[in-house]
């Protein structure tokens, strides 16, 4: 395979759960996409399409919401993380309410649907995003950075001043086999002092520990514990990887963040595409290309993750 040509889905493949913070069902459905279309949302409900762009954020709270006019789509993070962590440039995402499944709270169930649709390869070449600038936006003691480099690489400090989330430190540096292998199935998490607030507002309405991380004042309350045992932290490296995704397109950069979340990854976003200066869109069709840009393309195309014509 070319890791330089564009990717796709080789069909449509499906899944149906509940939202997590509306607790409504939620129905949801990968389809294949044209060459330079992203990676788009089409809510069936409403016939409107809302394309991953940064521009299109309207709510950062808990999670990552897209809008256009008086519709969204709520929770987009999971599905982003997988399709950007397993190659895909090019997606529509139909969904038939306002939030997207959130299935076991990882990307993991997304990943399967990828692998069940296979990938497709396509004639073009890749575009990618360059960082060419050092960016970093901070809120208090919050710190989200990117730095120009040779390949994509996140590394995420969390500390949640809690017994069991204090300085956990992941570094990740990006193919779809790292992704699926170490990234992938962390899920998302919450507090148990938490949950009755959130609920109040409005929130997390859809939650329980089949598809959540819950965590009492000294210890996890789901019966299987956890399948990483710094999976928090990696968790937060998923949702980096769904925010990433909303640049419109791939990324070579160094991402570095300490307590960071939504709202400041989506800040940083917003900084580097506010000015030319700071990046640069290349595509790449061969390559003998990628020396004079100076970057690394990631190897993909894990064995269960198979081209096809």
């Amino acid at each position: 395979m070319a890791y330089w040509n564009q990717r796709t889905i080789a069909k449509r493949v499906s899944c149906t759960g509940v939202g997590l913070h509306s607790g409504k069902r939620a129905a949801l459905a990968l389809c294949p996409a044209q060459p330079d279309s992203g990676i788009t949302f089409l809510r069936r409900d409403a016939g409107v399409e809302i394309p991953a762009r940064a521009e299109n954020v309207v709510d950062t709270r808990l999670s990552t919401s897209l809008g256009v006019g008086a519709v969204r789509i709520a929770t987009v993070e999971h599905v982003l993380a997988a399709l950007t962590g397993m190659g895909i440039d090019n997606c529509r995402i139909e969904v038939d309410g306002p939030e997207i499944p959130i299935l076991d709270g990882s990307a993991a169930p997304f990943v399967y649907l990828i692998q069940e649709a296979r990938v497709r390869t396509q004639e073009a070449g890749k575009r990618f995003l360059l960082v060419q600038e050092a960016v970093e936006v901070r809120d208090g003691d919050k710190l989200a950075r990117i730095e120009p480099a040779r390949e994509l690489s996140v590394r995420f400090t969390a500390d949640f001043n809690h017994p069991l989330i204090t300085d956990q430190t992941f570094h990740f540096v990006f193919s779809d086999r790292a992704f699926a292998r170490e990234v992938a199935r962390a899920r998302t998490f919450c507090f148990l002092r938490d949950v009755e607030r959130m609920q109040a507002a409005g929130l997390a309405l859809g939650g329980s520990l089949d598809n959540a991380i819950v965590v009492d004042e000294f210890s996890i309350l789901n019966p299987g514990g956890l399948r990483y045992p710094d999976e928090f932290v990696r968790h937060k490296v998923l949702d980096v990887m769904g925010d990433l995704t909303l640049f419109g397109l791939p990324i070579i950069a160094t991402f570095c963040a300490h307590k960071s979340g939504h709202a400041l990854n989506q800040a940083l976003v917003r900084k580097i595409l506010a000015e030319m200066r700071r990046h640069r869109v290349v595509r790449v069709t061969a390559e003998k290309e990628l020396e004079p840009l100076q970057i690394r393309l990631p190897a993909l195309g894990i064995p269960d993750l198979r081209a096809v014509p």
